[in-house]
């Protein structure tokens, strides 16, 4: 857990009580989140309620649903809330310490209960990462090493993720940061537009094909097909995995575009394809640049990581040995950022021996080409009997469009899901209606 302290909020402005200390609580944006939370259909209440533990831990068990469910309407507030604070002179060390203590928050006041003695594990599954411009994701800064604070028409990719009871929910969005939090950006160039177009809309078919009996080169294909309507490239190293409990990359994989002969010599690889089946879930993962989606490495220090829970070994230092110790107790399998470590400068002597022995895997900060223009999108799907549900990610900031089309298969794809998407919220506004006319 981060050190406690106050949440800089820039949207509300400084105090009014003459301090001249840049951390302070927002209470309004907390408070609002929690309302638009409690008017959903499912209650925190009804949640706690619903403890016991069961050895079926995939979605035929309604538990397991409700917490993803759960989970994804914690990753949905946590973005609205960043998307918010996303303005000139917002620091991103702020944001991401304002989004974890959301999660945090949010999630700590479900599954209160213990079961057998053992509290419920909630909070955080993937570090808040606030990744802008030529930055492709995993940017979490440490407090020692800020960087230079948000600038109108800066781009903007947030990615977190949020678990209850290690049933994991992630997403990630795309933004501009505006001149003033009243005003959309504006300028904004063709190629920006066609980027984040063409990644929104990848996302979406491939979430809508991930589907039991289907097969991750399909998906890789109708990416491919997408990327190239809009004249764009994905990103190479951006994969989509499926999710277990307390695993947030499982071992089937989707990738975002076929590899060539040039690739795989490169080192590249090939995945091996594997079929989707019912009660699975999955991190619909896609990121897309105007370079060449080739990913390099920069000068941003890493500082996200996951333990290799295969791998031991006796550690020398003895920096080392406390930080794995601090990662066995606190992180045991989730990713996690050394900004969560009280003694910054111990794990960052510490976390190079561990990584050096495969004790921990990093999460590099990837860069494209400094002209480059990066959109990233991701949400959870959960393969219901009922089809495929899209739990996670927020609708694409409308001031992103394109003259491009996609072809025509495509196209029908996306019409299928917008309409679908228009029949759910009009289902939902009348149940809201109703329920309120009951109570009134």
């Amino acid at each position: 857990m981060p050190p406690k302290r106050a949440i800089p909020c820039y949207t509300c402005g400084p105090p009014n009580d003459g301090t001249e200390s840049p951390f302070y609580q927002c209470n309004n944006l907390l408070q609002q989140q929690e309302e638009s939370m409690s008017d959903d259909e499912s209650s925190t209440g009804s949640v706690e309620e619903n403890v016991e533990v069961e050895e079926t831990t995939d979605l035929s068990n309604s538990d397991v649903c409700t917490k993803y469910q759960e989970a994804s309407k914690i990753v949905n507030l946590a973005l609205t809330g960043l998307i918010s604070q996303c303005i000139p002179g917002a620091k991103i060390l702020d944001l991401c310490n304002f989004g974890t203590t959301i999660i945090n928050t949010q999630a700590g006041k479900l599954y209160q209960k213990k079961v057998k003695g053992v509290a419920v594990e909630r909070g955080v599954a993937f570090p808040v990462c606030v990744s802008v411009n030529d930055v492709i994701c995993n940017l979490s800064p440490l407090g020692s090493e800020e960087l230079e604070p948000l600038k109108a028409g800066d781009i903007v990719k947030i990615d977190l993720g949020c678990h209850i009871d290690g049933y994991i929910s992630v997403a990630a969005h795309t933004l501009i940061v505006p001149e003033s939090p009243d005003s959309p950006p504006t300028s904004i160039s063709d190629e920006m537009g066609n980027v984040a177009v063409a990644a929104y809309n990848a996302m979406l078919v491939a979430a809508a094909s991930i589907k039991a009996g289907a097969t991750n080169k399909q998906v890789t294909d109708i990416v491919t097909k997408v990327a190239n309507s809009y004249g764009v490239n994905s990103i190479f190293s951006v994969r989509m995995h499926q999710m277990k409990r307390f695993v947030i990359d499982g071992v089937k994989e989707v990738a975002l575009r076929h590899p060539t002969a040039d690739d795989l010599e490169a080192g590249e690889q090939k995945l091996d394809e594997c079929t989707f089946e019912q009660a699975e879930v999955y991190a619909v993962d896609v990121a897309m640049s105007t370079g060449d989606g080739k990913p390099r490495p920069g000068v941003l220090r890493t500082t996200v990581f996951k333990r290799n829970v295969e791998a031991n070994y006796k550690l020398k230092m003895k920096n080392s040995r406390s930080l794995l110790a601090q990662v066995d107790k606190k992180f045991p399998t989730l990713p996690f950022t050394l900004a969560h470590f009280e003694d910054e400068r111990g794990a960052k002597m510490g976390v190079t021996e561990c990584v050096s022995h495969g004790l921990l895997t990093p999460y590099p900060v990837l860069h494209e080409q400094k002209d480059a223009n990066v959109a990233h999108f991701k949400c959870t799907v959960l393969l219901l009997p009922s089809g495929t549900a899209r739990v996670t990610g927020l609708d694409m900031p409308e001031y992103f469009k394109t003259d491009k089309k996609p072809e025509e298969d495509i196209q029908q794809m996306l019409d299928d899901i917008a309409a679908a998407a228009a029949k759910k919220a009009k289902k939902k506004a009348a149940k809201k209606k109703k329920k309120k006319a009951a109570s009134s």
